[in-house]
């Protein structure tokens, strides 16, 4: 079964260029992971601070292994100090 996740990140303002950074580099190596189907990364129009990632993925095991991989615990490593908070994850299905 295909999973939809929706991911919105809020940077601190002083630390949005290395956020976007480390979003930018993990959308060019998760789209080399053969379960990714869809991984797009967008910035809020109004509030350049927030960004939304919309995923999809073939398997629940294809996510799990992705959230495995050192560049998506890199942008873990900066949750805690150049996010407002922690990132709100979304796990969704077509209804």
């Amino acid at each position: 079964m295909k999973i939809y996740l929706t991911a919105i990140i809020k940077a601190k303002e002083e630390h949005r260029t290395e956020v976007l950074g480390v979003l930018q580099n993990m959308v060019t190596e998760t789209r080399k992971e053969e379960a990714n189907e869809l991984y797009t990364l967008h910035q809020g129009i109004e509030d350049k601070n927030h960004f939304i990632f919309y995923e999809i993925w073939k398997n629940e095991e294809g996510l799990r292994q992705h959230n495995e991989q050192p560049y998506i615990k890199a942008f873990g490593d900066l949750i805690d100090e150049k996010l407002q908070e922690k990132p709100q994850i979304y796990l969704t299905e077509i209804i």
